[in-house]
This record gives structure tokens, C-alpha cells and sequence, in this order.
């Protein structure tokens, strides 16, 4: 499987400004000249050597993830504004000629994850299909009522392509093409369901909008299954471990728990996303400091309670990240 992070950030899209943009290039050229560099021929050596967050940051789109498999199935999870991007990609294909079958599965329907759908291009290309998918609440009324006056000038009923919708049973898995989805129930205020999404032995798991306050196998149930033994696990870390003690109940979570609950259920990779819009890039490094010197203490009560150290890997998401699973 091919996934594609269009857009990690939670809450609402937060483009950087012009002040933290003059901020980076400033920090920038001040690092070319204190690491010794002095012609301008040797500006890509050095801009090889910074981490890309330096200099261009984690992004500022709210959540869309992109699933491709082996055959030609296009599948979305969640319209935040990062839609808006992968739409204007899919119109250079099919869907710009009217030929177009996408596939948009919903987590939930609160506005981060709604704000790309008015300014996705495909929707208006009529000849093309859309299928839509939700476990809970209507993804009809939601469509009908992003598309009316006076919140957004074009109504439900001018809409070019041909809108398809689908109702999912929890935890029972169903198919789409070369995919096999199933949606298990996450943490959060109002209902929100993940995906574990399996293709010829490979996993990934969507796991975002969610506090993880199950965290022990009794508490999880069959839930459970969403996590174990994935080849990938997308995970909401908008917080930090203090601010996550602050706002229980805000149905978000810390890189820390989805660190510990990768251990327990044997999740080989992990992406933390759903950055928080007030956190700044500098920030979000912290919050990946922080999480290495948590792996650090972990690995080190591992080894010295006798036991095995996991090996996992994880990261901080960035948007345009593409990852093989």
C-alpha cells in the first residue's frame, strides 16, 4: 500500500506567517554562516544537512490521508483542507475528463475534517463518482448541509458528479477493490470510528480523533484489532503529556501513549499527526525530543527488567510525507 499525508494538522488549517517564514530564513542563513560555509555553490550541501521541518515545517492542512494499493482504487480518508491539494492532482487524470471513481471514508464529521470537500474540484466534474462512507451520522446531510446559502455559494443540487453513499457496520470488514476496511471505534466526544486497512498481508491502521482512554486489552475489546500487529499505525499526538492532562475529555491524545500502546499490541511503525494549530514547528520538534528521550527511559527499563526491546519506528508526520506499508 501507498499512504499519503495531504494534509496532519488538527482543529483548523494554520499556514505559517510571514513573521515565522522570515523567522526560518533568518535562522537559516544565520546557521549557513556559523557552519563554516561561505560560497553560495555550497548552499545545497548545507541545506541537505537540515532536518526539513527547519526549513519548510510539518504543514498547516487539517487531515486527509491518501490509500493506494496494487490496482487503481482512489481512496481518502477524511476531507480536512488537505483534500483540496489532492484534488487538483486527480483533475490531471480521469476525474478531470469526467472518468473519475474516488472513494471518501469519514472518521467523523466535525469541520477540520469536512473543510476540503467545498473546494475539491472532482465534485463538480460532472460524469464523475463519488462514494462516500461513514459508520455514524449521514454523510448526505452532511454534504447537504455544506452546500448551502449562506455558508457556501454553490447548493447540493448543482453538483456535477454523482455523489454514491454508504452506510458501514462496526467492526465488520468490507471491500473495496483490491482492500479489505474495517472500522473500529476510537476515543473521542462524539462518535469517531479508525480504520484498519489490509492488502495481501500488509496493514495499515488509522487511528486519529482519539484520546485512547481504552488502553488495556479488557478495556479495548475488539478494538483491540484495530492496532495489533500493524505494518503502520497513523496516530493522533496533539498534545503533549502536560497538555494532555489538561484538556481530558478533548478527545485528543500524546505521542506517548501511542508509544506504549504500539508496544503492547506490536505496531512496527508509527506516524504521530493531528498537530496542534497553536503549536509552532519548533514546537512540534520539541514534542519529538521529548518522545526520544521517553524511548530512551523505556528502552532502558526494558532491558533492565531483562526483557526484549521493541523495536519500533516512529516519527512525527509531515504533510507530503509518502510512506510504503
Amino acid at each position: 500500500m501507498h499512504i499519503k499525508l495531504w494534509g496532519v494538522r488538527g482543529s483548523i488549517p494554520t499556514p505559517a506567517s510571514p513573521t515565522v517564514l522570515d523567522g526560518q530564513r533568518r535562522g537559516l542563513l544565520h546557521g549557513f554562516f556559523q557552519s563554516g560555509y561561505t560560497r553560495p555553490e555550497e548552499i545545497e550541501t548545507y541545506l541537505q544537512r537540515v532536518p526539513r521541518t527547519f526549513i519548510s515545517g510539518y504543514g498547516g492542512n487539517t487531515l486527509c490521508v491518501g490509500v493506494k494499493a496494487g490496482g487503481e482504487t482512489r481512496l481518502f480518508i477524511d476531507g480536512g483542507s488537505g483534500l483540496c491539494p489532492a484534488g487538483a492532482e486527480l483533475m490531471a487524470g480521469p476525474a478531470g475528463r469526467g472518468k473519475g471513481e474516488i472513494h471518501l471514508l469519514f472518521t467523523h464529521f466535525h469541520w477540520d475534517h469536512l473543510l476540503g470537500i467545498p473546494f475539491f474540484t472532482p465534485i463538480y466534474i460532472p460524469g464523475n463518482v463519488i462514494h462516500l462512507y461513514a459508520v455514524e451520522g449521514s454523510p448526505e446531510e452532511a454534504m447537504r448541509i455544506l452546500f448551502q446559502k449562506p455558508y457556501f455559494p454553490v447548493p447540493y443540487e448543482k453538483l456535477g458528479a454523482k455523489l454514491v453513499y454508504h452506510s458501514l457496520t462496526p467492526r465488520e470488514p468490507f471491500t473495496l477493490g483490491e482492500l479489505s476496511i474495517t472500522p473500529y471505534q476510537l476515543d473521542h466526544p462524539d462518535p469517531c470510528w479508525g480504520y484498519r486497512i489490509e492488502e495481501a498481508g500488509r496493514s495499515y491502521a488509522h487511528c486519529v480523533d482519539t484520546e485512547c482512554k481504552r488502553f488495556s486489552m479488557a478495556e479495548l475489546g475488539d478494538d483491540a484489532k484495530l492496532y495489533r500487529g500493524a505494518d503502520l499505525m497513523l496516530f493522533d499526538a496533539q498534545y503533549s503529556l502536560l497538555e494532555s492532562i489538561e484538556k481530558v475529555d478533548w478527545g485528543h491524545s500524546t505521542a506517548n501513549l501511542g508509544f506504549d500502546l504500539a508496544h503492547n499490541l506490536g505496531v512496527k511503525r508509527v506516524a504521530f499527526t493531528h498537530h496542534n494549530p497553536a503549536a509552532s514547528d519548533r514546537k512540534i520538534r520539541d514534542a519529538e525530543g521529548q518522545t526520544r528521550e521517553y524511548e530512551r527511559l523505556q528502552k532502558e527499563a526494558f532491558r533492565n527488567a531483562g526483557k526484549r526491546v521493541p523495536d519500533l519506528k516512529w516519527f512525527f508526520a509531515r504533510e507530503g510525507d509518502e510512506l510504503e506499508v
